[in-house]
């Protein structure tokens, strides 16, 4: 009789722990039109799936020249992924720049800006986008206006939500020789201001300040996340170079004001990197990694700190030493990595600096950055960070003269992004760490640019799109995180530390693995997702989480021809 009992409870069992595996459904490919620039996925309804799509379009037209500006169409799938309509908004556009898609309560908006050189003024306009025609539906709204004070000084703004995705924040920058001023504001769905805007200065250099993070919260608090530099002495005289000193983190009240500043040098520690999340009325939650040193070549510890969102006061703060002595490791010769993927002799440089100060002792790397932060159903926080490294290279080619033609020399900038190993750490309700994980992996990918960056750290303005293959993407459903990424297939059985890594570099020849952890336990399984070789190479740190699901885009490039596009839903019952 108890077998007959504890069979349906087996049973359950096992379709609860099956039903928990992601799944994922492709949708038909389609060809992405010549001179597109970028894909993402903007939004979802029960109608359907949309996609911005950006692109050039020709702006001034002249016997000798041609000046071009950003557009993008707005492209809708149906339930199945199979397009249903595509609208370029070129027409509408005349005489503006696109700037995006954003959709505020149900409402899908197309955000443009117009430049006066005359007034040296950015105007920024919104219009109304019926979702099941994809044709504008409303006139053009000005939302706000900026004003330069010298023809040098530089503008820049930033869309997002609030806390609670309730509102439109537009958070501005106008940047000089002198200072930097911020300025947030905030919009209701009818693109209303729902406050006055809110202007916030700060004493530093602009040439020693970055900002990294703004977040608003629902009870109209603005928190800035900076990093701060200072001037360092090299080796001769006049090779001066700026050097990253602290973050510099400070919360303003509704009028701009300052409340109250977090101290980033905690009982001696140096930050070397943090992350600020809100979700909800929750309490606001910083995450960082500390050295006991400047300029530490390791992370010694993580302070995470409960915030209060009204006051600003620090409710709790973990302060946590963390060393590879916590794992668990294994020795294995599993996909044994000799560095001779196609590299480059830059690049072996820069590996080789970097597997100097990669492993020292007994401290993690302090390449180590956060990516996201989960609250969990028990208060408790699960962390998800990465090893992270992005450098510049550039290479000369000579091209020897003939037939009339002379001599030349042509430069390419490379930018190469590395994504190595993957952490995994929950900190429970009392600050404790209830469990810490570490998965080994390496990609790498290079992309060809004409520039490079002056910080290797990202500024809160800066593009986000790349790396576009490497990284992973991250989903949270029935108290377990679903981890994302392109790996090496002949990595599928490292799990823990101590085994080798095979390298990933071509990733249209990789497979997509999902990890996927217990919040509670730490526990976690590695599977094949499915194999970039049988549809267009995903893209799963760009993936965006709408509601339940997660969408993701896949690209391949052609030299010749269009480049193949496939979308794919990710569901976990």
């Amino acid at each position: 009789m108890k077998q007959r009992t504890l069979l349906p409870v087996f049973l359950c069992l096992c379709i609860f722990s099956f039903s928990q595996k992601p799944k994922i459904n492709w949708g038909d490919e389609f060809k992405l039109r010549k001179g597109s620039t970028d894909l993402d996925v903007v939004y979802a309804d029960k109608s359907g799936v949309y996609l911005q799509e950006s692109h050039l379009a020709l702006k001034s037209y002249f016997v000798i020249s041609a000046s071009v500006r950003s557009s993008a169409s707005l492209i809708k799938l149906d339930k199945n992924l199979t397009e249903l309509y595509r609208n370029d908004f070129n027409k509408e556009l005349k005489g503006k720049e696109f700037e995006q898609f954003f959709v505020l309560q149900d409402k899908m908006l197309l955000i443009a800006s117009d430049y006066s050189k005359k007034n040296k003024t950015l105007d920024i306009y919104a219009a109304e986008i019926d979702k099941n025609s994809g044709e504008l539906s409303g006139e053009w709204k000005q939302l706000t206006s900026f004003q330069k004070e010298e023809k040098k000084d530089d503008i820049n703004f930033k869309i997002a939500f609030n806390a609670d995705s309730t509102k439109m924040v537009v958070v501005s920058s106008i940047e000089g020789k002198e200072k930097n001023t911020y300025q947030v504001q905030e919009f209701d769905k009818n693109l209303t201001p729902a406050a006055k805007p809110v202007d916030i200065t700060n004493e530093f250099d602009p040439k020693t300040f970055q900002l990294e993070d703004v977040l608003y919260t629902i009870n109209k608090k603005i928190i800035l996340v900076g990093r701060v530099y200072e001037y360092e002495e090299g080796k001769k005289k006049r090779n001066r170079f700026l050097d990253f000193a602290n973050y510099n983190i400070r919360l303003y009240d509704e009028k701009g004001k300052q409340q109250t500043e977090v101290n980033t040098n905690i009982n001696g520690k140096w930050l070397i990197s943090t992350k600020l999340v809100q979700k909800g009325d929750k309490d606001l939650v910083l995450a960082a990694f500390y050295n006991n040193v400047k300029r530490g070549k390791t992370i010694d510890g993580m302070l995470v700190q409960r915030i209060d969102p009204v006051t600003g006061k620090v409710i709790s703060t973990s302060e946590k030493e963390i060393n590879n002595s916590m794992l668990t490791t294994a020795e294995d010769s599993t996909a044994e990595d000799t560095g001779n993927d196609d590299e480059t002799k830059a690049e072996r440089k820069e590996r080789e600096k970097l597997d100097k100060i990669k492993d020292e002792g007994e401290g993690f790397s302090s390449l180590m950055q956060f990516r996201n932060i989960f609250y969990t159903e028990d208060n408790g926080l699960v962390f998800l960070a990465e090893k992270y490294h992005h450098y510049t290279y550039t290479t000369q080619t000579y091209t020897p003269g003939g037939n009339g033609f002379s001599s030349s020399y042509s430069s390419t900038t490379y930018s190469v992004y590395e994504c190595g190993d993957l952490m995994m750490c929950k900190i429970d309700a009392s600050g404790n760490i209830s469990w810490l994980q570490v998965l080994p992996k390496a990609q790498r990918e290079v992309i060809a640019e004409g520039y490079s960056n002056s910080f290797a750290a990202p500024g809160f303005f800066d593009p986000a799109n790349r790396p576009f293959y490497a990284g992973f993407g991250a989903l949270e459903a029935n108290n377990s995180v679903h981890i994302i990424f392109n790996d090496n297939p002949k990595n599928a059985a490292v799990m823990q530390p101590g085994q080798k890594v095979k390298r990933t570099i071509r990733f249209g020849k990789s497979d997509c693995f999902v990890v996927s952890v217990n919040e509670l336990t730490g526990k976690y399984t590695r599977n094949q997702f499915f194999s970039n070789t049988t549809v267009p190479t995903s893209m799963p740190r760009l993936g965006s989480v709408i509601g339940d699901n997660m969408y993701i885009v896949g690209k391949d490039d052609h030299i010749l021809g269009k480049s193949k596009i496939a979308i794919a839903k990710i569901t976990v019952d």
